[in-house]
């Protein structure tokens, strides 16, 4: 059964364009190693009336984008296999979190079993 690591951020605006540029170095690197999908998305619609909205969840300041982003592995253990190789590897390690276009911590992420699969 496949697998997804997801993740959710804020990035100012104005970082947006640099933010695509790592994430497609570093989409590039994860389906070398092996993973099935790599995707980024920015928020479009988030009009929510009750509940946690994502903005709170990542406590979005304003002139920040919300990303919703997830990574498919065909199983845990490919995960696990790939994900060491992934972040030793030089186009990607030399990253550090000052390196990166938003807070990292506000950021959100974990691993996740596929529960429905259509």
């Amino acid at each position: 059964m496949a697998y997804v690591d997801g993740f959710l951020l804020a990035v100012p605006k104005s970082k947006l364009q640099a933010y695509r540029r790592i994430s497609t170095k570093a989409g590039k690197v994860w389906k070398e190693y092996g993973a099935l999908e790599y995707r980024e998305c920015v928020h479009d619609h988030l009009v929510q009336k009750s509940g946690a909205t994502f903005q709170k969840r990542v406590k979005a300041k304003r002139g920040e984008v919300v990303l919703f982003s997830w990574i498919v592995y065909k199983s845990r253990a490919h995960r696990d296999k790939i994900l060491p190789k992934i972040m030793q590897d030089k186009r990607l390690s030399t990253m550090g979190p000052k390196d990166m276009p938003f807070d990292m911590k506000r950021m959100s992420y974990g691993g996740f079993k596929v529960l429905v699969d259509m």
